[in-house]
């Protein structure tokens, strides 16, 4: 064969696989109604964690009847999942999360409108999550199909990601194990798949226990257990500026007292500490526990308390991110209806000093490698197997996780669009690793470096079981 046909042929092979690329992508374009139906079920049911029965067994019938074979109740938690389609070859994982926020809960409008009666919403887009990566397991399971290729794709269901660290469990349970690499994304009002990493955190309910009185007639016979949780509040509160620059401390009264009248004998505070590495969580841990005792002895009252989760930071592949990068601008960004620019007009306007400008939905932005300053327990996936994430342009343009105006984008077109760019750039990501084992050989080392030789996993939240009541 001579040199000009070895040439042309070598010409023809970027062709070759944009065209299968934009088959691909057609081909999960033809699937937006499933996608959008499977999302809107999810938005529509708002399941907080470990309470998603309906999502769940939506997620794996859906799965199931795509040729995936499906195990439930894994890892001691009733709404997690592991669902697989193949034999032989690389094992590539898909996340996916489907679980919902508590304590906010907005209608799919462009104003602020909660719906009566409703307690929960996906403010998050966990509900896109869910159905974007359920989408990309199937488009995964019919290229490894038609064209005969060994391999298995993992679509992992896993709950309780909102301060229930579903994820670790599994991890713990070793279901990770034999996974060559893991793929997974994320809701936004961006796309990006820049290398991000994210804080370690651990999460407890602080119970003050005292006596009760009439808080007027007898007051010296009483001890507050609300006097416990305040006091213990204003010592982590002093503690802030003694704490290194890039922790992060929250705090909830979730329990505390139901008249004035009653000296409280019972009074709980929901605690998170975060800080970018696991060993800094420990340590401010440590003196947070210390806080409590001190607010217990003050009052005269009695504290205990259960650790609820802990998330390890994610570990960073940067072999993978850039894979992930080139897919990602393969696929493009967000387009919006003339309707959905109306929508997005009028959620846009409701922000101050937004980060995005609206139009900035249709771009990707640039690589970089940065630390953000979430949580999730995809950190501990990151440390049992090389990891990669992307975020597409679910929200619009500037809008905050964690708010109405997500929870609002999450329930409609725009978000529905954005699954199905994340489900394209997740496709193409694990199509490229099957047919690339020197791209797999160098995640994996740079995996192992980055770990470090003598590395053994230690989880966040020690070796309790599930608390699969934490948001009962």
């Amino acid at each position: 064969m001579n040199r000009l046909i070895l040439a042309a042929i070598a010409a023809s092979l970027p062709l070759q696989a944009n065209a299968q690329h934009e088959e691909i992508m057609s081909r999960i374009d033809g699937r937006y109604d499933q996608t959008a139906e499977i999302a809107l079920k999810l938005w529509e049911w708002a399941e907080v964690g470990y309470q998603e029965d309906k999502s769940t067994a939506l997620l794996q019938t859906t799965l199931q009847d795509n040729g995936f074979r499906v195990r439930n109740g894994v890892a001691g938690i009733p709404t997690a999942f592991v669902a697989e389609y193949g034999r032989g070859g690389p094992v590539i994982a898909i996340l996916a999360e489907y679980d919902a926020l508590p304590g906010i809960n907005q209608d799919a409008a462009p104003t602020r409108r909660p719906i009566p009666g409703k307690f929960a919403s996906h403010a998050c887009g966990h509900n896109l999550f869910g159905a974007g990566s359920v989408q990309a397991a199937i488009a995964v399971r019919e290229w490894l199909e038609d064209t005969g290729t060994p391999g298995r794709v993992r679509l992992y269901g896993t709950p309780a990601e909102e301060g229930g660290s579903g994820k670790v469990y599994m991890v713990r349970e070793g279901l990770f194990d034999d996974v060559d690499i893991a793929l997974h994304w994320h809701a936004d009002d961006e796309n990006s798949a820049a290398a991000r990493t994210s804080l370690a955190n651990r999460s407890a309910k602080f119970r003050f226990s005292g006596v009760s009185a009439h808080a007027a007639g007898a007051p010296e016979r009483a001890r507050s257990a609300l006097d416990g949780v305040e006091a213990f509040n204003i010592m982590v509160n002093m503690m802030r500026e003694h704490v290194p620059q890039d922790s992060r401390i929250h705090y909830v009264i979730t329990a505390g007292g139901n008249a004035p009248n009653v000296v409280p004998d019972f009074a709980e505070v929901f605690y998170y500490v975060r800080h970018p590495e696991p060993e800094g969580v420990e340590a401010i841990w440590a003196r947070v526990e210390d806080a409590a005792r001190g607010a217990a002895l003050g009052t005269g009252t009695e504290v205990e308390w259960e650790v609820i989760h802990g998330n390890n930071p994610l570990l960073v592949n940067e072999t993978l991110a850039k894979m992930m990068d080139d897919k990602l601008r393969f696929v493009g960004g967000v387009e919006y209806s003339e309707k959905e620019r109306k929508f997005a007009e009028r959620i846009h306007a409701t922000f101050q000093n937004p980060d995005n400008a609206l139009g900035s939905e249709t771009d990707v932005q640039p690589y970089e490698t940065s630390l953000g300053y979430g949580s999730t327990d995809v950190g501990d996936v990151s440390f049992a197997a090389p990891t990669v994430g992307v975020r597409t342009a679910t929200w619009v343009p500037g809008t905050a996780a964690h708010s109405w105006q997500a929870s609002a984008a999450s329930g409609m077109s725009i978000g529905f669009k954005g699954a199905q760019q994340a489900a394209k750039a997740l496709t193409l990501a694990a199509i490229e690793l099957y047919s690339n084992e020197p791209l797999r050989a160098a995640a994996k080392a740079e995996f192992e470096e980055a770990r470090g030789a003598d590395y053994q996993y230690k989880s966040l939240l020690g070796d309790r079981k599930p608390p699969l009541d934490y948001r009962r």
